[in-house]
C-alpha cells in the first residue's frame, strides 16, 4: 500500500513578507496534491485581532478549515501561546488518529516547541503508523538538546518494527543534525535516500537551505519532491516536501 505524506511551514497563514493571507490558497494547492497525511507547522489556533482585521480569516480554526472534508482526522499540537493568540503543529490524516500527544521540547523561553506524536490506523492493513511533527529551535545546540529528547520518546512510545515517521521543520540549514537524527533514531531520510542530500525548502522564492525533512524506518520509500514551482513559491516562506512510501 502506498501512502503520500507532505511537511510544509504554512507562516501562519501568510506569504514571506506578511503583506497577503494566503491560507485559502494555501488550502486548494494542499488538495491538489493528494497527499493522505499533512504535517504542518507554524499553524494559527487562536488569534483575535487577525479575526477581527482580516476580511477572509476563517471561522473556525486553521487545521480545521484546512482539513475539510479531505482530512477527516486532525490534531492540533498548541506550542506558542500569548494572550490573544497561540499557535503550533498540526497533522492532518486521511486515516483514524487512534491517539495524539504534544509533549514540549523546549529548551529557551523564547522558542516554544513542541512534538506531536500521533498513531494512526491503517484500516487496509490492519497496521499502526507513529508520526512526530515537530518545529526545532533556531539555535544548534537547542535542535541537538530536541533531537535527543525526541530519541527519547521514541524509544520509550515507539513499538520496534512499528512504521514510523518523523517530520517538519528542522532548521538545520548547516545539517550538523542530520547524522544526530539518523545516528539516534535509526531513521534514514527521504529525499536523500533518492537524491542523495535533502531538499532546499527555504526561502519560498528561492528555494537554497534544506529545512525540512522526512525521516522513516520500517517503510519503503518511493519519491520524494519539494514542490517548487508556482504558486507554491508565492505562498509562505517555506515551500511543502512531499514524500511516497510504501507500507506492506
Amino acid at each position: 500500500m502506498k501512502i503520500k505524506v507532505m511537511t510544509y511551514n504554512i507562516h501562519k497563514g501568510f506569504d514571506l513578507f506578511n503583506t497577503r493571507f494566503v491560507l485559502h490558497e494555501i488550502k486548494k494547492e494542499i488538495q491538489a496534491t493528494g497527499v493522505d497525511i499533512v504535517l504542518l507547522q507554524e499553524v494559527v489556533g487562536e488569534n483575535s485581532k487577525h479575526k477581527q482585521k482580516v476580511s477572509d480569516w476563517p471561522l473556525q480554526t486553521q487545521f480545521e478549515f484546512l482539513a475539510d472534508t479531505l482530512w477527516p482526522h486532525y490534531s492540533y499540537g498548541k506550542n506558542a501561546v500569548f494572550s490573544y493568540r497561540h499557535h503550533g503543529n498540526a497533522l492532518l490524516s486521511r486515516f483514524p488518529i487512534l491517539s495524539s500527544e504534544n509533549i514540549n521540547i523546549s529548551t529557551n523561553r523564547w522558542e516554544s516547541r513542541g512534538l506531536l506524536h500521533c498513531v494512526l490506523d491503517i484500516p487496509e492493513l490492519a497496521k499502526k503508523l507513529h508520526v512526530f511533527n515537530v518545529h526545532l529551535d533556531l539555535r544548534h545546540r537547542g535542535r541537538l538538546s530536541q533531537v535527543y529528547q525526541i530519541a527519547n520518546h521514541a524509544k520509550s512510545h515507539v513499538p520496534d518494527g512499528v512504521p514510523f515517521i518523523l517530520g517538519g521543520d528542522f532548521n538545520d540549514w548547516s545539517r550538523q543534525l542530520d547524522p544526530v537524527v539518523v545516528e539516534h533514531l535509526g531513521v534514514f531520510e527521504s529525499h536523500t535516500e533518492i537524491h542523495k542530500t535533502p531538499a532546499a525548502t527555504f526561502p519560498g522564492f528561492k528555494p537554497t537551505l534544506k529545512l525540512d525533512r522526512l525521516y522513516y524506518k520500517h517503510l519503503e520509500v518511493l519519491a520524494s519532491a519539494p514542490l517548487h514551482n508556482k504558486p507554491w513559491s508565492k505562498l509562505s516562506d517555506h515551500i511543502p516536501l512531499v514524500a511516497e512510501f510504501e507500507i506492506t
